[in-house]
């Protein structure tokens, strides 16, 4: 096992189709709120939604790339299939039952390494679980639980993150053609638990809406995030320059198992250009991209938020 370890999830990053049903989905059924309103920096054409928690922390935070008219993903091995959010357990009958009543598709309970799962279907039909553990909050108040990434063989995923990243299994559970091995970072971070998910005869996974693009993990500093490229070199990988995303700086990698990993910055977060009382209600663009700026709200679609 590494010497360092991860902290827990920064942000998970996912495709979808047009933004509305989006933001209506994840503010109003799942009490998110819309923290960040800004473009893709590679492709301006398109927004790039920010959902969190009210303090907009890392370990609460789900971000979308919207594309009107997106083909549907395909699920499947090499890519992160799902991403669960925290319930607590003295609300969560109440949390699945008004998610259940304003609409939306939601699974039978399940019992997972002791834990009660549900999955809650998005509008481009991606799988979002909520999972009970101790207190009363509401998902966003918890904030991610776990995300689960499916392989076509664990192995080498699962040394990446126990021998380099820190991690350690914690549960393992196969049966009727499918595999599940738990892994957990130490502390009491958000987002601490990865699990990584086989099954027999799997297609290959195909990106598109609904699908997950990559996930994040959290470094302090951009001190603490250069030790981490240096790690992530030395175990093989191949990383990225470290790359301004405005709110964090992030260095990407794939992993061997073909899933799109990001380490990115806690600072400078998401009021670096708006206050905290007004987070997500203006369209924020970097700075390159202010002398288009009517040319680029004139693409967009319109977004009730």
């Amino acid at each position: 096992m590494s010497d360092k370890h991860i902290t827990g999830l920064h942000h998970v990053t996912a495709i979808s189709g047009p933004p509305q049903a989006n933001v209506d989905f994840f503010t109003k059924l799942l009490d998110q709120r819309l923290v960040k309103k800004t473009v893709n920096f590679d492709d301006p054409g398109t927004y790039h939604l920010y959902y969190g928690n009210e303090t907009a922390d890392p370990g609460t935070i789900l971000t979308f790339f919207p594309f009107v008219g997106a083909a549907r993903g395909r699920p499947g091995y090499g890519l992160a299939s799902a991403y669960g959010y925290s319930v607590g357990a003295s609300v969560f009958d109440h949390w699945v039952g008004e998610v259940r009543a304003k609409g939306a598709q939601v699974s039978a309970p399940e019992e997972r390494f002791g834990q009660s799962v549900v999955t809650v279907t998005d509008p481009d039909g991606a799988s979002v679980e909520l999972v009970a553990e101790p207190g009363d909050h509401s998902p966003a108040e918890g904030g991610f639980h776990s995300t689960t990434l499916w392989l076509d063989d664990l192995g080498p995923t699962q040394r990446l993150l126990v021998d380099h990243m820190g991690y350690a299994e914690v549960g393992h559970d196969t049966g009727a053609g499918q595999e599940r091995l738990r892994l957990q970072a130490p502390g009491q971070a958000r987002g601490t638990v990865v699990d990584l998910y086989r099954r027999d005869g799997a297609p290959r996974g195909v990106q598109g809406a609904g699908s997950i693009h990559h996930v994040a993990f959290r470094a302090l500093d951009d001190a603490d995030q250069l030790d981490w490229r240096d790690r992530m070199l030395a175990a093989g990988m191949q990383v990225t320059p470290v790359i301004d995303r405005q709110y964090f700086n992030a260095i990407y990698f794939q992993t061997p198992g073909g899933i799109l990993f990001e380490i990115a910055t806690d600072p400078p977060g998401f009021t670096r250009d708006e206050p905290l009382e007004t987070l997500g209600q203006a369209l924020k663009l970097p700075e390159k991209y202010e002398p288009i700026r009517d040319r680029i709200e004139q693409v967009l679609p319109g977004l009730q938020a």
